[in-house]
């Protein structure tokens, strides 16, 4: 008889106990702190050699405010989670994602006659780019919380396919964070780190662009693998029955879908139109910045402007599916364009993709009352993702309170004391893993760990730039798997899949990663390598 797995609640709340009893045990410590400039904006930073202890501040009844504190803690992200949830329900009430997908499948499968592409398979060819599109955008401008949007396209596609929702998870989510592992040019992780390092922004990049070239063709061959698995055998996958939900909704939208266009159609696309002509107006260049010394100046507002016009105009001579689907891709490239551009983060994205549900329900011939009404059934359904979130910052909350962050870093630290190069790299790097469990954020872990490693590795006689990548794989990877990071919580509440089966079918790989990141980090102590 199988044993009952607690629920994800249970077990974030069990880990919030053990945080607090911790803090009953571990003497309490700080570092002193103090605001530096890094790249132009302003970070908090470790002060060296200003560890002190402080009085213990063990925590007993926190453990039940920790929901509240984790819900102003994570205030941004679980906002963000609640707005798509609504905004996609709008969408999804349309059939218009359905149509999509299943249009998508029709014209791949029309690709099986040349023989190279059925030699390798269709969907094979379409994981495989996925996959490296989200990479992709994790390496270049750190996609993180971003993904959340893309989790819910992303999952009825793979279920569409014949694959699990595990799958669609590793498509955009896994895809996007073994991106940011990679961090080819990340402003959030190897801009910070290496700034705080007094580091040309962004050097060493040759040896970067190498191990994410590494770290993507071990992703995409074990996921490949995987989804050959589940496609040979559905009831294989850990969630077969929990996808039921997805697979009954593809089972639901079968129905005969009568393809037109409404008056409210044209009028949300002109209304759109206008808008968009008026920002080419106020915003006629745009200079996309990849980190600190890349950028590229173009016309890319009225470029999509003019773009979204001939599209909109054709797909609405087709039905308002096509045209909502329009409406959904020009959110994506303008999410880019926003967040390369003008530094976009949660609060515009999420404003644009309210924009695109509102615009989307009007599209599909919905009163304002409909819209408002799909709106709260849609944050109804995505809540207790949101909550699980609330719930796992909870976590961070109690070791602050509880004076204990410092003081595991600085006993962490003292670790490589006495050690030799490779080793006392391989120390650092097990160090801002295991950092990493309890502060998930890249430029949070950067400002603490960073004004400490990088001094350190000057004594030793390392590279600075070793120290930066024992960081930033350091950060990456169990980020796919720690309960405090909000937006591995967020993707998988929004996938239903929970937790304790997410830890069972990717602690393998993660293993596999951290592993290979340790072999990936040798070279850098033991040869010389161009910028470090």
């Amino acid at each position: 008889m199988l044993k009952k797995v607690p629920h994800t609640y249970t077990i974030v709340f069990s880990i919030i106990i053990i945080c607090a009893i911790l803090t009953w045990i571990i003497p309490g410590g700080e570092y002193a702190r103090e605001s530096v400039d890094v790249n132009g904006v302003e970070r908090t930073v470790i002060v060296n050699d200003s560890f002190h202890e402080v009085a213990k501040s063990p925590q007993t009844w926190q453990v039940f405010s920790a929901l509240f504190n984790g819900f102003e803690k994570q205030a941004g992200i679980i906002a963000f989670i609640l707005i798509i949830g609504g905004a996609f329900w709008i969408m999804n009430n349309s059939k218009a994602i359905d149509v999509g997908i299943f249009s998508f499948l029709r014209s791949t499968q029309k690709l099986e006659h040349i023989g190279i592409i059925r030699k390798l398979g269709v969907n094979n060819i379409i994981i495989t780019m996925v996959m490296l599109l989200f990479s992709c955008f994790g390496a270049i401008f750190g996609m993180s919380e971003e993904t959340l949007a893309f989790v819910i396209i992303i999952v009825p596609l793979a279920i569409s396919m014949g694959y699990d929702s595990l799958t669609g998870v590793c498509m955009v989510y896994v895809a996007a964070h073994v991106g940011f592992a990679g961090a080819i040019l990340n402003p959030f992780t190897i801009g910070i780190a290496q700034g705080l390092s007094d580091l040309p922004l962004f050097s060493g990049f040759e040896y970067r662009v190498f191990c994410w070239a590494i770290l993507n063709v071990i992703m995409i061959t074990w996921v490949l693998r995987y989804a050959a698995k589940v496609k040979k055998n559905p009831k294989a996958s850990l969630v077969y029955n929990l996808d039921s939900h997805w697979r009954q909704e593809k089972v639901d939208n079968t129905q005969e879908i009568e393809y037109k266009s409404y008056t409210s159609s044209w009028g949300v696309y002109l209304f759109i139109l206008i808008g968009l002509v008026l920002f080419s107006c106020y915003f006629p260049r745009t200079t996309l910045s990849i980190g600190e010394h890349s950028s590229l100046t173009t016309f890319v507002v009225p470029a999509l402007t003019i773009l979204f016009a001939l599209i909109g105009y054709f797909s609405l001579r087709k039905s308002f599916h096509f045209f909502i689907l329009t409406i959904l891709g020009f959110t994506i490239l303008f999410l880019i364009v926003g967040v390369m551009g003008y530094g976009w983060y949660l609060p515009e994205i999420s404003g644009l993709f309210l924009a695109m549900g509102i615009l989307s329900g009007f599209a599909a011939k919905e009163n304002a009352d409909n819209i408002v009404k799909l709106f709260i059934a849609g944050v109804k359904d995505i809540l207790s993702a949101a909550l699980v979130v609330g719930l796992a910052g909870g976590i961070i909350i109690v070791l602050q309170e509880g004076h204990i962050i410092d003081p595991i870093l600085h006993s962490l630290a003292s670790l490589m004391s006495e050690a030799g190069r490779v080793l006392s790299l391989g120390i650092m790097y097990l160090i801002q893993t295991m950092i990493n469990i309890i502060i998930p954020s890249g430029s949070a872990k950067a400002a603490l760990t960073m004004p400490i490693m990088a001094p350190f590795s000057d004594v030793i006689g390392l590279s600075r730039q070793a120290t930066v990548m024992a960081f930033q794989f350091g950060d990456g990877f169990t980020n796919m798997i720690t309960p405090t990071s909000g937006v591995l919580i967020g993707a998988l509440g929004i996938a239903r899949i929970p937790y304790d089966i997410w830890v069972k079918f990717f602690w393998k790989f993660i293993l596999l990663l951290v592993i290979i990141g340790f072999v990936l980090l040798i070279p850098t102590a033991t040869m010389q390598l161009n910028g470090f």
